[in-house]
């Protein structure tokens, strides 16, 4: 392994703030008993990914099982991160219920209706950040 190669741990507050800057990740979570993961917009507000979705597999395995797990991650030149959370999915009325940024909104990459609210709230989140300097 290259000497210029590290990886660091990033505080909570460093994971919060990549969070609170992407809209785009994965959801991790148990689809009929299976491991499965999704692509998902997001929106973080007071430490709560907020999203939404449509009626549908996704929806229905989260009301039997609302342990979930998101991740996202990027790179920038020979820098790059990777956040986890993990915490537990619950359907909200709207994002009004609990979101109060005027500037920030959610929109979903496809346009397709997706009526319903779900907020996360983390049980933990973790993060690193891996430096790479010239290749070997």
């Amino acid at each position: 392994m290259s000497e210029d190669f590290r990886i660091v741990e990033m505080s909570t507050s460093e994971c919060w703030d990549i969070l609170d800057r992407e809209r785009f990740g994965r959801l991790a979570m148990a689809i009929q008993g299976e491991p499965d993961i999704v692509p998902v917009n997001f929106l973080v507000d007071n430490e709560k990914l907020l999203m939404r979705t449509a009626p549908g597999t996704k929806l229905t395995e989260l009301v039997i099982n609302a342990a979930v797990a998101v991740e996202a991650d990027g790179r920038e030149g020979d820098e790059a991160w990777s956040v986890v959370l993990k915490g537990i999915a619950r359907m909200v009325d709207s994002f009004s219920e609990t979101y109060a940024d005027d500037e920030k909104h959610l929109q979903t990459w496809l346009p397709s209706d997706k009526p319903i609210y779900v907020e996360i709230t983390a049980r933990s989140i973790t993060g690193r950040r891996f430096y790479r300097g010239a290749a070997i």
